[in-house]
């Protein structure tokens, strides 16, 4: 038993694999008991010291736990737990699942109807109508694939026996190594389910804390760098000795140079790990950014970057239907751009002119309805807001860009759905690496690196 925090009224602790939180028939060890032995113990408590039970992990799921030390803590967080969402606790889960989940920034909500058969301790999601039968409800994202295995981030909105493993399951993603409902898992495999975060409201000082941990062994090996940085509220979806790219999401700058409070780069170091960003996107921008995690990295990628030979593709939402030659769904933007500090923006030209810099973008449409279309499009050059700046200027400006688009555009209720999980709808969908030869990174030549973009149905 890890014990994360304590004081007067409250308790945290990570719940070890595979023991009960509270006694059972079986008679083996439980935490509530451990905790309360903890207690006695430490502050000389005449007879049994007070420890309440406020929520529940599975038996073989570890995690962040909270125990109330006192009666009255414990009335204070209870409803916390019966809230899910808002003002309630927030449980996070890590999980990992068979099979291949397509990474995204947006979040995937299953709702279901589950059983529980008490015979056989398990449960089951049933058609509507089914007797007894009460709703489930979670949120996933997939964080990063290896190996044919994905990793899950997971949030609950109701807690039902066994919710997150029956409902993943029935989904076609069981979890790995969960031996009740994973016909796949083999005997010893310990459940790739575990609680990496908590957050809840103090129940006297009222406020707002958030607990993490870190699994390991089992499945988890594979996914120890994306571990560490999800406890810090990244998404990383690849990670080796040399290099992490990740999936960066709305309203986050990428490097303390940048500004603001928030920041990539600050939240890399906080996770206990050193990187440099290579690229940058808008703090609005969603999607794929590049950080080197060594000098000798970081020179191959600022070469490469150089050379133009990595290769970073966008899908965006924009206005209408970009113009292209009779037959074709590609084309190319070229403008020459003239940066205005005051205004914050770039200003497009046709025509070369003294201090502008040529900003080239291809671009292709995936596809076009109700008066919007999904565009793929790939830098040839590199400049500030271009993307944005090149589809406003062709009168196709990207849905939710305040600066470059249409304010009635963007508020338009029959486009709201797009912007459901990001208020720009522009996400870096993948990047391809590309060095010379004798690069220290020539071992990733041909690797690509891809993501869905939040906003794509």
């Amino acid at each position: 038993m890890k014990i994360l925090y304590e004081d007067n009224h409250i308790i945290v602790v990570v719940k070890p694999v595979n023991v009960p939180v509270q006694e059972d028939e079986t008679g083996d060890p439980d935490l509530l008991n451990q905790v309360k032995a903890y207690i006695k113990e430490k502050y000389d408590k005449p007879g049994e010291a007070y420890c309440g039970l406020v929520h529940r992990l599975d038996r073989p799921v570890g995690g962040v736990i909270v125990f109330a030390r006192t009666s009255k803590a414990a009335s204070r967080l209870m409803p916390q737990f019966a809230q899910k969402g808002g003002a309630g606790a927030e449980k996070r889960y890590a999980a990992v699942i068979s099979g291949c989940a397509p990474v995204s920034a947006g979040w995937v909500r299953l709702d279901d109807l589950m059983v529980k058969d008490e015979a056989e301790r398990r449960s089951f999601v049933v058609p509507e109508g089914t007797e007894g039968a009460k709703k489930a409800s979670l949120e996933f994202r997939s964080i990063a694939e290896k190996d044919g295995l994905s990793l899950l981030d997971v949030r609950l909105f109701t807690g039902r026996h066994h919710q997150i493993r029956v409902q993943l399951s029935s989904a076609g993603m069981p979890i790995w190594g969960d031996q009740k409902y994973n016909p796949a898992a083999k005997p010893g495999q310990q459940i790739a389910l575990f609680a990496y975060s908590l957050t809840f409201e103090h129940p006297v000082l009222h406020e707002r804390m958030t607990f993490t941990a870190l699994p390991d062994g089992g499945a988890w090996g594979r996914f120890a760098d994306e571990m560490r940085l999800l406890s810090a509220g990244i998404s990383c979806v690849y990670a080796d000795k040399d290099l992490i790219v990740i999936n960066k999401p709305a309203g986050v700058t990428v490097a303390n140079a940048d500004g603001g409070e928030d920041t990539l780069e600050a939240r890399i170091a906080a996770a206990g790990m050193a990187a440099y960003p290579v690229h940058r996107l808008d703090a609005k921008t969603t999607g794929l950014v590049i950080f080197a995690r060594n000098d000798r990295a970081k020179a191959a990628l600022d070469e490469a970057m150089r050379l133009r030979t990595i290769k970073k593709v966008y899908r965006a939402v924009v206005k209408g239907r970009p113009q292209t030659e009779k037959g074709k769904l590609y084309g190319t933007l070229k403008f020459y751009a003239v940066k205005d500090p005051k205004a914050g923006l770039v200003r497009l030209y046709d025509e070369p002119r003294q201090g502008a810099a040529e900003m080239e973008t291809l671009f292709r449409i995936l596809k076009s309805e109700g008066g919007v279309s999904i565009v793929e499009a790939e830098l040839v050059t590199g400049r500030t807001h271009q993307i944005r700046a090149s589809f406003a200027r062709i009168g196709c400006p990207i849905l939710g860009d305040d600066k470059y688009g249409e304010r009635e555009f963007n508020r338009d209720a029959a486009y709201k759905s797009y912007k459901k999980h990001t208020p720009l709808c522009l996400t870096a969908v993948r990047i391809g690496f590309e060095f010379p030869r004798d690069s220290y990174l020539s071992r990733l030549n041909g690797t690509v690196v891809s993501i869905k973009a939040p906003f794509e149905r």
